[in-house]
């Protein structure tokens, strides 16, 4: 648990597939066990401390693009229900017609239970997968994500969009590509994470984040399908939290 960090959590993304985004505090992540990720740090086991940091952010949104990112350290089933409650009203409130969550694969089957949540306001649903690489051996024998299928397509019967994970040892510009288009070739959108440094195993390896932006980059950068995150706060939420396990 991180105490005393002050988070950004709330900022509008003006390019691309413009919205507001909040980063809200649940329970934490239920896997917990990827080897390149201290995002779960950003947790409190207490219901009410979580909806009243929660409550704060969720006021902050205006509704100005119609659309609401929500993100927290894990997945939407992490958030207590009177925030999702919360959510819910602040979507009808101020007219939105679109809310993004994420969701690791270990909750797949509770994504249909939330679309109809939403269904009943006329709010369309899309939920987001950090699947990291596709290349199932690499995903699950070195990031160690808890995805069990090697299937593309399997995973897009749950999930409209995508997150991708690069500039990580072991990468190579083709396979990064193959990625992205596999990403895009099943996915609604797909979210391109370059590797940041934290207290976790793998580090993100200069070489490949070279590769990345030389040749990678030029071919994606105005792609309205692809966000580009070289940095962990281009969203304008977020930070580092300087913490090990």
């Amino acid at each position: 648990m991180l105490e005393d960090f002050n988070f950004n959590r709330y900022s509008v993304i003006d390019e691309k597939n413009k919205r507001e985004i909040v980063m809200l505090r649940g329970s934490g992540c239920k896997w917990r066990r990827c080897r390149f990720c201290d995002y779960h740090f950003d947790f409190s086991t207490s219901k009410s401390d979580n909806y009243d940091l929660n409550k704060k952010q969720l006021e902050k949104v205006t509704g100005i693009y119609q659309k609401l990112e929500v993100i927290n350290s894990g997945s939407f089933v992490d958030l207590d229900e009177e925030t999702m409650h919360l959510i819910e009203k602040t979507c009808v409130d101020h007219s939105i017609k679109e809310v993004h969550f994420e969701c690791h694969w270990i909750h797949r089957e509770e994504i249909a239970d939330l679309r109809k949540s939403f269904e009943k306001y006329k709010i369309n649903v899309k939920v987001k997968i950090g699947v990291e690489t596709f290349d199932n051996l690499f995903r699950e024998c070195y990031l160690d994500k808890g995805i069990d299928t090697d299937s593309a397509s399997e995973i897009a019967g749950y999930f409209d969009e995508v997150c991708l994970l690069q500039g990580i040892p072991g990468q190579t510009v083709m396979s990064m590509k193959k990625d992205i288009e596999t990403g895009l070739e099943y996915f609604e959108r797909v979210c391109i994470n370059i590797m940041q440094e934290n207290k976790k195993q793998i580090k993100p390896d200069p070489a490949v984040i070279a590769d990345f932006v030389r040749e990678i980059y030029p071919i994606y950068s105005e792609d309205t399908r692809v966000d580009i995150l070289l940095e962990n706060t281009a969203f304008g939420v977020g930070g580092v939290t300087g913490h090990a396990e």
